[in-house]
């Protein structure tokens, strides 16, 4: 018998078992992995819901910008108008911020798309608002001039989920596009 049989022999002939230090040892082994990976669970559950959250607010975003790409261009009420400036008191700027007097014209925002302070069911949580800058107004938007193209920001905001329960800061994410007269 060569010595690589004997080995083998006494390995698979060994009925000896395993000793309680090894079970105790395997088990702490054990137990560490599952403390490790149970700590995880509510971190990824917490990205897991800010994804959904995003996810959401994007296409919130995205459902108004293609509502007011496909409304008609005119200055009559009820259509994509730009308010006057100065804009009235108690109106916002483009950013959101209430407005004053000194606003600059191509500040100026619109009133065709009223401020939602809580977007119909299921989506209670958002908050949606359009800005529409004219582009012809004083220095134009972002670098383009044009009498014919307005530019278009929806900000959505929500209030994401910590781990234990809504976060007191409100999340927002703007969504721009540049619209030309068709």
């Amino acid at each position: 018998m060569t010595m690589a049989n004997r080995a083998m022999q006494s390995l698979a002939g060994n009925d000896r078992g395993m000793t309680l230090m090894e079970i105790l040892i395997a088990i702490g082994i054990i137990g560490v992995g599952l403390a490790a990976l149970a700590s995880v669970i509510p971190v990824s559950s917490y990205g897991i819901q800010e994804g959904n959250q995003l996810s959401t607010a994007t296409f919130l975003a995205n459902q108004r910008l293609e509502q007011v790409r496909n409304t008609r261009w005119s200055a009559g009420a009820g259509v994509v108008g730009v308010l006057p400036c100065p804009v009235p008191s108690g109106s916002f700027d483009e950013m959101g911020v209430s407005a004053s007097a000194t606003v600059a014209p191509q500040a100026c925002g619109t009133t065709t798309f009223p401020d939602e302070s809580a977007v119909a069911a299921p989506y209670a949580q958002y908050s949606r608002q359009v800005r529409i800058i004219d582009c012809g107004a004083g220095a134009g938007c972002q670098g383009v001039v044009s009498a014919n193209r307005r530019l278009v920001t929806v900000t959505v905001g929500y209030r994401p989920l910590t781990g234990v329960g809504q976060g007191p800061a409100t999340k927002q994410i703007d969504v721009t596009m540049l619209v030309a007269r068709r």
